[in-house]
């Protein structure tokens, strides 16, 4: 989606102007990743309007291969506004206007389904699933067992959001079930606690979560200021996060994610991923809109091989990420056949 920021702080009702921005949890992952020096793709369907060109052309300025993005000349691209303020707080408020919109009508008939399995990695969201009908038949399929053929490691990131589920075709009662399906199909899943209390009514913490999704090669749940925690075949692994200065809480999770993710296609230990992703995090919170270019890759290596003493004291503020003059350019990372 195009997203709208506001000028000034304050209500809706009041701002009266707004800053132009691109938006949506799998083009965030992709723009980030793209900017990191991995090699990303974004597959969606936008409006053949002005709106739909900005996105592709935004999304592609980061690096991102945008050739599998279909224009939609019946539907519009959607758009949304929100106030400047932490989603958080009772203050936040979001105007969205993507129903009926060109990504609202993506199914497996009208997306390029080789185009979304031909990377290393696939990146969903459960946002996408609460979208329509035909999103969810999408997303089952992506998620879905193939036996003797090709599938790519199948990142999904819960997302819930009440809001969305009350509108869909599915209901907001149908909602939880249908996350925790998608989710017992991925490979790899985040989720917040938080969300993990709400959706599924889980309060027992961490473990009483991977109780209830032991599917998943890979769990990740995000506690926010208190860390994250990952379980795998080797047990769990815990990570604390370090201390942020705050400027936006919007857009952290989708660059927890792709700082995560970023650490897996270079094959890091589980432990230096979760410090990747509360580093790439770092800077989308500290930073006002909804994109932030991550840390260079030499800054994020040398910070995540920190010790358990001086990882715990790490604090940082806005700028904190900015390139020096030791930074090196990245190598990409390892490939397979």
């Amino acid at each position: 989606m195009v997203t709208f920021r506001p000028a000034v702080p304050g209500r809706l009702a009041d701002v009266p102007s707004f800053d132009r921005g691109i938006g949506g949890a799998e083009s965030n992952v992709a723009c980030v990743l793209a900017a990191a020096g991995h090699r990303s793709a974004w597959v969606s369907r936008v409006g053949a309007d002005g709106f739909g060109d900005h996105l592709v052309e935004a999304i592609a300025a980061y690096g991102v291969d945008t050739s599998a993005v279909r224009r939609d000349l019946h539907r519009p691209t959607g758009i949304y506004f929100r106030t400047a303020g932490d989603r958080a707080t009772a203050a936040h408020e979001v105007a969205y206007y993507r129903a009926g919109s060109a990504a609202s009508a993506m199914s497996t008939a009208n997306l390029d389904l080789d185009a979304l399995r031909s990377g290393r990695i696939l990146h969903l969201s459960g946002i996408t699933a609460a979208l329509s009908a035909g999103c969810l038949d999408l997303l089952r399929e992506l998620t879905a067992p193939r036996a003797g053929a090709r599938r790519p490691l199948v990142s999904f990131d819960v997302n819930y959001r009440p809001g969305l589920w009350s509108g869909s075709a599915q209901g907001p009662a149908e909602g939880p079930d249908v996350l925790l399906e998608l989710a017992r199909g991925a490979d790899i899943v985040f989720v917040g606690d938080d969300e993990a209390e709400d959706a599924w009514g889980i309060t027992g913490g961490p473990d009483a979560i991977r109780d209830a999704l032991p599917e998943p090669a890979l769990l990740v749940v995000k506690r926010g200021a208190d860390g994250a925690i990952a379980y795998d075949a080797d047990g769990r692994h815990e990570e604390p996060s370090p201390r942020v200065d705050v400027v936006a809480a919007v857009g952290a999770g989708d660059a927890f994610a792709a700082g995560f993710l970023s650490a897996t296609l270079r094959e890091l230990p589980v432990a230096e991923r979760l410090r990747h992703g509360h580093l790439w995090a770092a800077v989308a919170l500290t930073e006002p809109g909804d994109l932030a270019a991550p840390p260079s890759r030499a800054r994020a290596d040398r910070l995540a091989a920190l010790d358990a003493d001086r990882w715990g004291t790490l604090h940082v503020g806005p700028g904190w990420a900015a390139a020096d003059a030791t930074d090196e350019p990245a190598a990409e990372e390892v490939r397979t056949p």
